[in-house]
Parts: structure tokens; C-alpha cells; sequence
């Protein structure tokens, strides 16, 4: 049922180079090179990130060899991490490879066909933006995409890869009417902060907020909308100096911004016999289709499978009241149009394809290009639900 009356709500972003998100690019080029040489190998690649080392693990089983630490570096240098003023250096850092083999415990069940792990995913569509997806985290992500070009442009030669970003929106009955506060914390050189030390200059804050924010959300804000900008004063020492990172830690960031439930298994590393991921691209094809199909203005489908089992133990579809015809309908003829078994997913998107990397920062969906996010099956449900 949509929501009556003003509510606020907010999503957040992390850039490429947050040490979480280094992380998932790590393991998910890992997986990329190996699905370009072996496209039945299995992949459960984790990356753990501290200061100067890098620590890649899993289980692999595979046919080919793929240059482990060369691929961790190429990806650390290409975030941004290639000097010693942002605390890390991908030619300097030592990388330790402790990946194993998959358990064949594991291997007879899916070597059929089935999933490679109980539990349950989620896919969410809503109506309130083209990606449909919801409005807060889009902003959030087109911010730190505009500071990651004008990083690398060197528009804000002073930025450094790490960031968040955060947008808050106010509804009013379920719909976005404005951007209520906007907070951006960027990692700097010391170069921008004021005589205090403290603080970066106003300056530097006006610079930022012109080229990273104001292009992104201009359209909802107002002279009541409250810009923060490294709200704490300065974010000099940022990164893996500061922070570990490890795979999977960003599941929100990587969904739906917190708007719908969350399945709990994290994407990144995983090869599509993982259901975790697999299965949640499905949910989000179907949840995206149903909106595009007018049959809801928003979405949310569950999917749960039986380790070692192709079909589905659970599918649901809730469209929140805004369906044109009940969620049980809608559930059945679901079912009839969409491939659910983990075969099936991994054929209709062609997911042992190396196109994984991309999907590794600001979000698995609502991006262009990306097998799940088309709405080839409108006209299928509309006919269908007649």
C-alpha cells in the first residue's frame, strides 16, 4: 500500500576506491579472466584489504591459470590507489594468493544443474525513476560518479578515491518531491585544508559541490536542502591506510539502497552457479518487467532454492497494493515466463560471460547494458494477465 503523508528516506553510495568496494572489483576481475578461459570453472573468490596488503581467498575450481596478483594490481592502480599520498599503491603492496578448491561436497549438486546454496534473494523495481529504481540511491551514485571523472580528469586534482555520499528524500504519498540532505565525505590531499589544519577550505567545498553534487540532483533541490561536505572537517587519510575492506560488506549499496528486504548473500566473486547472485538478477528482471508492464508501480519478488535442487522452494511477488491484479496472479504467470532453475538464469543472460567487473561499483542494477535490466517481457506479462 503506498504511503500516505511526508516521510523521508535515504540510501548511500561508496565509491570505486572505498577498501569494501576495492575489494569486490578484486575478486570480481578474478572471476572475469577465469570465465574468459574456462566458462564452466566455479568461483568463490574473497578479497580482504589493510594497510600495504591485499589477502585473496575462496574456493576455485578450474581448468585455466589466471595471474592472481598481477590482476589484484591492475585493479588497485586503475581505482586511483598509485601513490603513497592517498595511502596505498598497488605496485608497492604485497598480495598473498590463499585460494583454494571448491568442496565436492558442494560440486555433485550443481554439476546437475543445481543451486549451489540454500537461501533466499530479492528483486525490487519501482516507478519513481527511468532505471526504476529508487531515486535516493540513484543520486547517491551519480555523485560519486561525477567525483570519480572529476578525479580523474583532474577537474579536483586535491580528490582521492575514497568517498561516500548519502541523499536523503522527502515524499509526500509515496512520491519524491525533493532532496532533503546531501552528505559527500572525500578523501583529499592535505593541499585544501584551511590554516586550522583541521578542515578543508570553503572553497574547496564550492568547487566540490559545483562539479559533483549540483549536475546530479539539481532538479530536486531547494534553498532548503542541506549540502554537508567532509562533515567531520577533513578525510585526509582515507582508504586501506584507514580502513580494512573485504568482499561482500556492501550489500545495500549494491541493491536497492535499503528500499526493499535483502536476501543477505553479497554478489561480488561469486560464478552464476551461486544462486546469491544469479537468482537475484532474475528477481530484479522480473520485479523490472512487472513495473515497465504498468502492472505495478513497484515490485518486490523473492526467489529461495534447496542447495543441490534446480527448481525454486519459494517464489513470491509483492507489489506493496499497487497492482492492477493480484500478487497471486501475478506470482503464477511469473513462474510461466521466466526461467527460475539455475540453468535456465545462467542461459537467458548468458552469465558465464566475463561481465562482472562492471557490476563491482555503484550498484548491480539500474545500469545500462546488463542482461537483467532489459524489459524484453512487457508484452509477454500484459498479455498474460489478460
Amino acid at each position: 500500500m503506498i504511503r500516505k503523508g511526508k516521510f523521508y528516506f535515504t540510501s548511500e553510495s561508496v565509491s570505486k576506491g572505498h577498501p569494501d568496494k576495492v575489494c569486490d572489483q578484486i575478486s570480481d576481475a578474478i572471476l572475469d579472466e577465469i570465465l574468459s578461459k574456462d566458462k564452466t570453472a566455479r568461483v568463490a573468490c574473497e578479497t580482504y584489504i589493510t594497510r600495504g596488503l591485499v589477502v585473496v581467498g575462496g574456493e576455485i575450481t578450474t581448468r585455466t591459470w589466471v595471474d592472481v596478483e598481477q590482476i589484484a594490481r591492475n585493479v588497485i592502480k586503475d581505482i586511483g590507489y598509485t601513490d603513497s599520498k592517498f595511502g596505498f599503491n598497488g605496485d608497492t603492496c604485497a598480495v598473498v594468493n590463499v585460494i583454494g578448491k571448491q568442496s565436492p561436497d558442494i560440486s555433485q549438486g550443481v554439476d546437475v544443474g543445481g543451486a549451489g546454496d540454500q537461501g533466499l534473494m530479492v528483486g525490487y523495481a519501482v516507478n519513481e525513476t527511468l532505471e526504476y529504481m529508487p531515486l535516493p540511491l540513484v543520486l547517491a551514485n551519480d555523485i560519486l560518479k561525477n567525483l570519480e571523472k572529476a578525479r580523474k580528469t583532474k577537474t579536483l586534482p586535491y580528490v582521492g578515491p575514497d568517498a561516500k555520499s548519502q541523499v536523503t528524500v522527502e515524499y509526500v504519498d509515496g512520491k519524491p518531491q525533493r532532496v532533503d540532505t546531501i552528505v559527500l565525505s572525500t578523501q583529499h590531499t592535505e593541499d585544501i585544508l584551511d590554516k586550522t589544519g583541521n578542515k578543508i577550505t570553503e572553497k574547496s567545498k564550492k568547487e566540490i559541490e559545483a562539479v559533483a553534487i549540483l549536475p546530479a540532483v539539481k532538479k530536486w533541490i531547494d534553498k532548503d536542502t542541506k549540502i554537508y561536505i567532509n562533515p567531520t572537517g577533513k578525510f585526509v587519510i582515507g582508504g586501506p591506510q584507514s580502513d580494512t575492506g573485504l568482499t561482500g560488506r556492501k550489500i545495500i549499496v549494491d541493491t536497492y539502497g535499503g528500499r526493499c528486504p535483502h536476501g543477505g548473500g553479497a554478489f561480488s566473486g561469486k560464478d552464476p552457479t551461486k544462486v546469491d547472485r544469479s537468482a537475484a538478477y532474475m528477481a530484479r528482471y522480473i520485479a523490472k518487467n512487472i513495473v515497465a508492464a504498468k502492472l505495478a508501480s513497484e515490485c518486490t519478488v523473492q526467489i529461495a532454492y534447496a542447495i543441490g535442487r534446480d527448481e525454486p522452494v519459494g517464489f513470491y511477488v509483492d507489489t506493496d497494493g499497487t497492482g492492477i491484479v493480484a500478487d497471486e496472479k501475478l506470482a503464477a504467470v511469473a513462474r510461466k515466463i521466466f526461467p527460475l532453475t539455475p540453468r535456465g538464469i545462467i542461459e537467458h543472460f548468458k552469465l558465464r560471460s566475463p561481465i562482472y567487473l562492471q557490476t563491482a561499483a555503484y550498484g548491480h542494477f539500474g545500469r545500462k547494458g546488463l542482461p537483467w535490466e532489459a524489459t524484453d517481457k512487457v508484452s509477454a506479462l500484459q498479455k498474460a494477465v489478460k
